[in-house]
């Protein structure tokens, strides 16, 4: 199911990138001679291996084992395998280098691309970094106006049918819309060679949308709902439905973080709209935004 979380982390998907984009934009920098934030640590690590000249140091592979969330006792073997990587990294850098590689219009505009995404990214977290931690009376306040979430949610036991939103043509829409059981669905799709598969899920109210919630509330056992989910399509029933209350000392730590992000998010927009207050913006040969 196509079910966002109610409680979800308020993601903004330039922030998610900004570690990405930082390892990226250093490894640029390094390629092309820009000054790359750093390059003295490197220096003061432990030598590892020596490229043609260029040092690979402990601090580097550090970096890779922490970025790639290494378990402890997995990191002597994948020290080995990153040190090989990185080895390769240096070589593939400055064949490109040699190549110049590094001077072609394309790569000069992502780097310069990068790092604005990084300055921006960096000034934002630094803006979400002041965001105060939610009070006891706030997320009382949230949990006692969220009732559908806590104290009376419930979890729902729910049948799907899974099939390619291409496979289904106006015939087989036309008998879902009558069909009382995925059942009978599913001999019609097998008479007809339509492939699909079957699955069950369970959600609870935290899961689910307000809007999808809403319906689930007032819909009866065995009716069916169609979701869209990418290239498929989901044909469900629900064939239970239950409570699952929890309290808000098993709640806290969720309506903590979902309360942080959204005044995060609040707080990153009240700056971009700050910002352009302040900014003299000209749209010349392109359509005005509708942002205001």
């Amino acid at each position: 199911m196509n079910c966002s979380n109610a409680l979800p982390p308020v993601k903004n998907n330039k922030l998610v990138t900004f570690r990405k984009l930082l390892c990226g934009v250093l490894l640029l920098t390094t390629a092309v001679g820009l000054p790359a934030c750093g390059s003295k640590e490197k220096k003061a690590g432990q030598t590892l291996a020596r490229v043609n000249g260029e040092e690979i140091t402990i601090l580097q592979i550090n970096d890779e084992l922490r970025r790639a969330d290494v378990q402890a006792d997995q990191q002597e073997a994948a020290t080995k395998q990153l040190l090989e990587s990185l080895i390769d990294r240096q070589l593939i850098t400055e064949e490109a280098m040699r190549n110049k590689i590094h001077r072609t219009p394309e790569v000069v505009q992502a780097i310069e691309r990068a790092k604005a995404n990084i300055i921006e990214q960096a000034y934002l977290e630094s803006i979400m970094n002041k965001i105060a931690k939610p009070t006891m009376d706030e997320i009382n306040d949230y949990f006692l106006k969220h009732q559908e979430y806590f104290s009376q949610r419930k979890q729902y036991d729910i049948q799907q049918l899974i099939m390619a939103t291409k496979d289904i043509s106006d015939e087989l829409k036309l008998f879902m819309d009558s069909a009382n059981s995925l059942d009978a669905v599913s001999a019609w799709m097998d008479k007809h060679d339509i492939r699909y598969t079957r699955s069950q899920v369970s959600r609870n109210s935290t899961d689910l949308p307000e809007q999808m919630l809403a319906k689930l509330k007032e819909m009866p056992k065995g009716q069916l709902f169609m979701i869209h989910e990418g290239k498929n399509s989901l044909l469900n029933s629900i064939s239970n439905t239950k409570d699952s209350p929890v309290t808000v000392k098993n709640a806290m730590s969720q309506i903590e973080q979902y309360l942080i992000n959204k005044k995060s998010k609040e707080a990153v927009a009240a700056e971009f709209l700050h910002l352009r207050s302040l900014a003299k913006i000209e749209y010349l040969n392109a359509p005005k935004s509708p942002v205001q």
